[in-house]
């Protein structure tokens, strides 16, 4: 399976594109880093491929296939800020399993504790936010992740946990992953290969 994004272009004044004539392919267990300064446009083309932004133009396919509007998104974005991912009005329990139940095994993997659940999102720090962010994303209905600078407003402690627990889960699933940074050290880490947005953007 093959997530694709052919000629993507977008811009928020018509002859201003942050994005033009974008390529980018990810297979299924493929780990794929993408590169990019702050402000080149990384988060934009994340929303693109995952479904969250719809005026663009290019097409986004699955298996040249267009994803269906409605229904379990197959292509999961996670967010660099998790707190503005999640409803401030939910407790956790029901933010997390807002789209599907999210397994014991999963929960304990990321070192998800039972306590946590009945607790509101400010009650929990960004580290702890972000577990359960991935935790809900990783459905067995995920077919792509999509990892937008995840592990960014953790230390380098927590963001090794949490990317071992994340590659264990994906490479069991063969969820193919686009890992998002301007880190490359963890960049190079993580991934099979790297595409270097300022490459692939006309602009």
């Amino acid at each position: 399976m093959h997530l694709k994004g052919e000629n993507v272009s977008f811009g928020y004044k018509r002859n201003n594109l942050i994005l033009k004539d974008v390529n980018i392919s990810l297979g299924s267990g493929e780990v794929l880093g993408l590169i990019g300064d702050s402000g080149s446009g990384k988060s934009t083309l994340c929303k693109i491929l995952a479904g969250y932004e719809n005026k663009y133009q290019g097409k986004v396919t699955l298996d040249e296939k267009e994803i269906p509007p409605k229904g379990y998104n197959p292509v999961q974005l996670v967010f660099q800020h998790p707190e503005k991912a999640v409803n401030p009005k939910w407790r956790m329990n029901d933010i997390l399993n807002e789209g599907h139940f999210v397994s014991q095994d999963i929960l304990e993997a990321f070192g998800i504790k039972n306590n946590w659940l009945n607790r509101w999102p400010n009650e929990l720090s960004g580290g702890e936010l972000q577990r359960f962010a991935l935790a809900r994303a990783l459905s067995p209905k995920t077919r792509f992740l999509i990892a937008d600078e995840i592990t960014t407003m953790v230390d380098s402690i927590t963001q090794a946990q949490i990317w071992n627990i994340v590659l264990d889960i994906v490479e069991e699933l063969n969820i193919g992953v686009l890992v998002v940074s301007h880190d490359r050290n963890l960049i190079n880490r993580l991934c099979n290969d790297t595409v270097y947005l300022k490459d692939i953007n006309n602009t």
